[in-house]
């Protein structure tokens, strides 16, 4: 239930883009972020450092989105946050007695501690090949859009619905913005499902990797039973 109470933010994200749009989608992440943050606070009494990093990075990425009315920053949020824990995880190799995920899951699974060091690297280059494919999923998109504003001479703007494209657009440029839409909603879906099953198929893998090298505990001897 954590995993999908992370994803709550992208979530909402995703509904707002489908009914409002990619600019009124970001207003809602950052309102949805803070609640996040606020919530745990309440529940839990303190602070999650992993929400509030991604507080931090919605404020100032959708902020500039909003203020630059430009949504390449927006798109390039995941990607930074996807970097910055990948950043954590290395820096948790060298610094400190143990890596960062021993430090997470090192008190519920036993497991030696070359098994602890290749998953931590194993976070790290799945963090660095996430945000490498949220690049890829999003410049396809800011392909198209930057195709269509040389070739209409405006700001491209939001694309909240098909009829945008054709209120504002016809012939080749209708079929410019037509793609561009499909493609920012691509990244959209990305984000969501491509993101969170990815994340998902990634912890099961690690699962099963674990399980194969799980150190059982010895049970305890009862006094009168030693040989």
């Amino acid at each position: 239930m954590k995993f999908l109470y992370d994803f709550f933010p992208i979530l909402l994200f995703f509904i707002a883009f489908k009914t409002h749009g990619i600019y009124a989608a970001t207003v809602v992440a950052i309102i949805a972020s803070l609640v996040q943050v606020g919530w745990s606070r309440f529940k839990n009494g303190r602070f999650e450092t992993m929400h509030l990093v991604t507080l931090v990075l919605i404020v100032v990425f959708g902020g500039l989105t909003l203020i630059f009315h430009d949504k390449q920053f927006i798109m390039w949020k995941p990607t930074v946050l996807n970097w910055l824990f990948g950043l954590v995880f290395l820096g948790s190799q060298f610094i400190g007695r143990q890596p960062l995920i021993e430090r997470l899951m090192g008190h519920a699974i036993n497991v030696p501690a070359k098994i602890w060091s290749r998953m931590n690297l194993a976070w790290v280059v799945f963090f660095l090949a996430l945000g490498v494919a949220n690049l890829y999923v999003a410049d396809r998109f800011w392909e198209v859009e930057r195709q269509l504003a040389s070739s209409s001479g405006q700001e491209v703007g939001d694309l909240e619905t098909e009829d945008a494209c054709h209120q504002r657009f016809q012939g080749d440029l209708l079929g410019l913005c037509l793609k561009a839409r499909d493609r920012e909603e691509d990244w959209v879906n990305f984000k969501l499902f491509g993101m969170l099953g990815l994340t998902f198929a990634f912890v099961i893998g690690q699962a099963f990797y674990m399980a194969r090298h799980m150190i059982e505990d010895e049970p305890e001897t009862e006094p009168g039973n030693r040989s």
